[in-house]
């Protein structure tokens, strides 16, 4: 029992990353009441979270070889409590957004590199390969946990609750950090690359910024933009940008190597297949899962009017499925490769997105759609179970930290771009949907039409039926024509989450098709990057 120990603590950890972002997307609809504010701000909220952890997790990772992993991980969890702490009494949204997308994703970005490197320095061999399917496991039990737990709290008493009971957890954590041990120090690289820092926190900053606001400035004929560019939207203009600064970074990091500096990472580790497919993998499936995730609880809350305690309950079987997938990623790797499960993975994920389609309609088909999220949490936990041990085993102990940072910057960069793109394509298929619905409506005159084509032109939220039926009382819209352009908000409604959805399922077919280079044997080996022991 005492081998298990840190796993204890740092299971206890990886817990705790996932339980936030699971809480808050069952609260969406409490968070804009409690805020006053609008869908779209609690996606920036909620996409900040993760991009702060994707911008800062490669800093993260080499703090913890320059200072050591074990402090960092403590230093980590310290500023994750005081994010938590903060978030519990946040008084307006800056609050909120200062306290969980900014504190504690910094604290975040300290723990989870650190976490990843001492799980695959405590454990070799086939307990390694357990402890990462605990890992993976612990994580769907924060999915399963947080939309019932935070959907329970959220309804019957305040989400804050949750957030006050983080840092009593992080202070348990605490006080059994000695469980965890150090592991052997990293030599020789003992500086910070500042301006790969920037490079990277600036680049991918841009790139998510510009596709969270594409529904609102436009992809090409600029919208609500603050600016045009050449007559153009912003929107690819930024993302360009972005690219253009994390090509620098590649090439910085580079000439740094050739010359023996220290570097934030070292761009030779993607020459290592294993690695590189189990990081777009990675990428891939935090994408399609934290976009369902923002998508289906808006049509379960906004469309379906269910409460957060009630949009819990109807999350819990992909939840429970994917804690029993991912727990059984050991025992699965006695009888088929990484990469063979992955891919059944990946097939299972489509097949449920498909039948997830079906379901979305007006009316709630619960047998149906509790068995579409029984498979997709299936395929979700078959992915979960292996990718962390194919990326920790791609590397030697000196590299530990680095995979780490990679690891966690393909699953929180895949996490903020999931929200942020498929919460995008929801808008602006939701805004072409009504528009076009309207326009061919034969109940709803032609200045009626024109009206509501400007409206929507300015900026289209996703809110309830309800709502755009009061604010249409408040005009002087005849009551035949309010009532017509509400049901065809309603239709649009359904459209729209129906094209997010379709754009999950289309990550994921690209998602299986980049699974060639995952280990294709049922024994993997340690393997050390490209000019450096793998001991």
């Amino acid at each position: 029992m005492n081998r298990w120990k840190a796993l204890i603590v740092l299971g206890t950890g990886q817990f705790l990353m996932v339980l936030d972002a699971s809480v808050m997307n069952v609260s969406i609809s409490q968070l804009v009441e409690d805020f006053d504010t609008e869908v779209t701000a609690i996606q920036g909220v909620i996409t900040l979270y993760t991009l702060v952890m994707a911008a800062f997790m490669l800093t993260g990772g080499k703090l913890g070889d320059m200072y050591g992993r074990r402090r960092m991980f403590t230093v980590g969890l310290v500023v994750y409590a005081v994010g938590s702490g903060l978030t519990a009494v946040a008084p307006e949204l800056w609050v909120l957004a200062l306290g969980w997308s900014v504190i504690e994703g910094l604290g975040a970005a300290l723990v989870l590199p650190a976490l990843a490197a001492l799980v695959a320095g405590a454990y070799q061999g086939r307990d390694r390969a357990v402890a990462y399917g605990v890992i993976g496991g612990l994580a769907g039990a924060g999915i399963a946990v947080g939309p019932l737990l935070g959907g329970w709290v959220t309804t019957y008493l305040t989400w804050r609750l949750v957030f006050a009971g983080e840092v009593v957890l992080v202070v348990a954590m605490l006080c059994l950090i000695r469980w965890v041990p150090e592991g052997p120090r990293v030599t020789g690289r003992t500086r910070l690359d500042v301006g790969a820092v920037i490079l990277s926190a600036a680049g991918l900053a841009l790139v998510v910024l510009a596709v969270l606001q594409s529904s609102s400035w436009g992809w090409l004929a600029p919208r609500n933009a603050p600016f045009t560019v050449l007559g153009f939207s912003p929107t690819l203009f930024v993302i360009a940008l972005g690219c253009v600064l994390l090509v620098l970074l590649v090439r910085l990091e580079r000439s740094r190597e050739a010359a023996g500096l220290p570097v934030l990472v070292r761009v030779g580790l993607f020459r290592i297949t294993g690695l590189r497919s189990g990081l777009v993998t990675l990428f891939n499936q935090n994408t399609i899962l934290l976009g369902l995730f923002f998508v289906i609880p808006l049509y379960l809350q906004v469309v379906l009017g269910k409460d957060a305690f009630e949009t819990g309950l109807k999350l819990l079987p992909v939840s429970v499925t994917m804690l029993i997938a991912s727990m059984g990623g050991s025992v699965l790797l006695r009888i088929a490769s990484p990469r063979a499960i992955v891919r059944i993975g990946f097939v299972v994920l489509i097949a449920s997105i498909v039948w997830l389609l079906a379901t979305i309609e007006p009316d709630l088909d619960e047998t149906s759609f509790a068995f579409a999220m029984g498979t997709m949490g299936l395929g979700m936990g078959m992915l979960a179970s292996q990718l962390g041990n194919v990326v920790q085993s791609s590397v030697g102990e000196a590299d530990r930290s680095e995979a780490g940072g990679l690891q966690y910057t393909s699953q929180n960069l895949g996490s903020s771009l999931g929200t942020a793109l498929i919460g995008a394509i929801l808008i602006g298929a939701l805004a072409a949907s009504v528009s076009s619905t309207i326009k061919d409506d034969p109940r709803i005159s032609d200045a009626v039409a024109q009206q509501a084509g400007v409206r929507i032109e300015a900026g289209l939220t996703f809110v309830p039926a309800d709502d755009v039926a009061s604010a249409l009382a408040e005009t002087p819209v005849p009551p035949a024509e309010a009532a017509a352009i509400v049901e065809d908000y309603q239709d649009a409604q359904i459209t729209g989450l129906k094209v997010a959805v379709l754009a999950a399922g289309g990550i994921a077919l690209v998602g299986l098709l980049c699974t060639g280079g995952l280990p294709a044997g049922q024994e993997r080996r340690t393997k050390a990057a490209p000019g450096r022991s793998g001991t």
